[in-house]
């Protein structure tokens, strides 16, 4: 490229202006430096958002309540067999998936996770020592030093140490436990006044409430987590008293007997138990209700035991076809399968096939709404039972016995002997073979339809008929007289009671089909 002598001259004395002007630039920013000044620079990214709201308030307050459990026991370790003989559980349906799901939320010092061997040391504990067994949580309900925990934390312990907030461990003892409801009281003597918690009204809880769990995970100490109600009113099978409050709130083993607060910092449940196919948690556990748990604790402090009321009767569901068979507009109350000989229900005239619908104008609901009603009630309570029988409603009074410690069952002596089928008879309508039974009351079923609609409603050879409609059945005539007086009232099905086992249930079969 030709440039031309002028221009040339012209652009060189540019460059070493534009050089000279740089040189200044570099001259400025070191005497900058050299006089400890800086040049400016952008501000650090910041955003102002919304605040979401803090739980540090509630925990700053309850956190001095709430303890770590430790249980030893003068026992000897059990060899890990499958065996469920000592995990405290005995009352527990004979059911190995309820009892896994139980036994793997319990805080056991060696099923704690890794941590689990290092807290506690499992050697030399042959000499009769207490060994630990368990590891769990609880809450302080008075300044005196009453708290609170589980039943199967402490059910196998001899020795109880509860740990503060602070680290200070005291020494404590057992005062009562309650097994059908999981609860337990612990009494500590000493150590000054303790900061304690109230219970909340439950009744007040909605679903998608915040709460906030604290407690004692895999015995790392006081932990908190946080979540919503995610149900009320579940059933886990655990006992005749299952009522649980269902959180998300991450919950683990060591959890058990640790409270769940609401953001008044009140107790809104226990928990006691996880749902967790894997072990930990999986944002699905369990809280006794604090409903519950301060009337247990009440009559735990007073009297070191809970005594409920008895009615005596065994009781199933209602289902649709029940209703209908029974003349009832809705599927609420609870069918007695039959009334104990010594019970206070039969003694006031309550008899198989009633369906309790109220006590003491209360409406039940289900059948677990009436065991939990009536074992509010201390025993001798006399209580006013509706119960709808022959289709309409009447009213009889029950004086309440006490509820035996295990639950006794109805016997029905002879009622399940079985003839040799010498003459079966063809009930085809219902899809049933039967004969006579040998004491001539009722009917043995030797056969079942398996496309019959009793089948479908699990009825099975050996069963033994007893009524239908409340009316006794001992030959096929009986049972077709009961099947077209339903059909003449026009009801579309018929209630078959059963006994199978020294036990009675009962059936709704419809009317007319096979």
């Amino acid at each position: 490229m030709n440039i031309a002598p002028n221009s040339y001259s012209r652009t060189r004395k540019r460059l070493m202006a534009a050089v000279a002007s740089l040189a200044v630039v570099g001259t400025a920013g070191a005497a900058m430096l050299a006089t400890g000044t800086a040049p400016v620079l952008a501000d650090a990214v910041r955003v102002d958002a919304p605040q979401v709201p803090s739980f540090a308030d509630v925990v700053e307050h309850v956190s001095p309540a709430v303890v770590s459990v430790k249980v030893k026991a003068k026992v000897q370790p059990t060899a890990d067999d499958g065996s469920d003989d000592q995990d405290g559980f005995d009352n527990l349906p004979d059911n190995p998936q309820l009892r896994r799901f139980f036994k793997e939320f319990r805080g056991f010092g060696d099923q704690g996770g890794q941590f689990g061997m290092r807290r506690f040391n499992h050697r030399n504990h042959g000499n009769g020592e207490p060994r630990p067994v368990a590891q769990g949580s609880g809450f302080f309900i008075s300044e005196d030093g009453y708290l609170v925990t589980n039943n199967h934390v402490v059910s196998e312990g001899s020795d109880f140490t509860v740990v503060t907030n602070d680290g200070k461990e005291l020494d404590a003892k057992l005062i009562g436990t309650d097994p059908r409801t999981d609860l337990a009281v612990l009494k500590v003597d000493g150590g000054g006044k303790f900061t304690y918690v109230d219970f909340a009204d439950d009744s007040k809880i909605r679903i998608g409430d915040w709460v906030v769990a604290v407690g004692n995970p895999f015995g790392l100490g006081g932990t908190v987590t946080a979540g919503i109600v995610s149900a009320r009113g579940r059933d886990i099978g655990a006992g005749p008293y299952d009522d649980f409050i269902q959180i998300d709130a991450s919950v683990n083993r060591g959890n058990s007997g640790g409270p769940t607060f609401n953001l008044n910092g009140q107790v809104i449940g226990i928990n006691t138990a996880i749902f967790s196919p894997s072990g930990g948690s999986v944002g699905i556990a369990f809280d006794i209700p604090a409903s519950t748990a301060k009337q247990v604790v009440e009559d735990l402090m007073k009297n070191g035991s809970v005594q409920r009321g008895w009615l005596g009767v065994e009781i199933q569901p209602v289902t649709s076809d029940i209703a209908e068979s029974l003349g009832l507009k809705s599927e609420k109350g609870a069918l007695v399968s039959s009334a104990q000989d010594a019970g206070p229900g039969k003694k006031a005239g309550i008899t198989a096939g009633d369906v309790i619908t109220q006590v003491d104008g209360k409406d039940v609901a289900s059948p677990k709404e009436l065991a939990r009603v009536i074992g509010a009630y201390a025993p001798g309570k006399s209580v006013d039972v509706t119960v709808w029988r022959n289709g309409r409603n009447e009213t009889v009074k029950v004086d309440l016995g006490t509820l035996p410690s295990s639950d006794k069952q109805a016997s029905n002596e002879d009622s399940n002997k079985q003839a040799a089928p010498a003459k079966a008879d063809t009930l085809a309508d219902l899809g049933l073979t039967v004969t006579k039974s040998e004491n001539g009351k009722g009917l043995v079923v030797t056969d079942v339809d398996p496309d019959s609609d009793a089948a479908d409603r699990g009825i099975q050879p050996g069963d033994v008929i007893t009524s239908i409609n409340s009316n006794e059945v001992n030959t096929t005539d009986d049972v077709s007289k009961a099947m077209t007086d339903a059909a003449k009232s026009g009801r579309k099905a018929v209630l078959m009671q059963i006994t199978r086992d020294d036990a009675n249930r009962f059936v709704a079969l419809p009317v007319g089909k096979g």
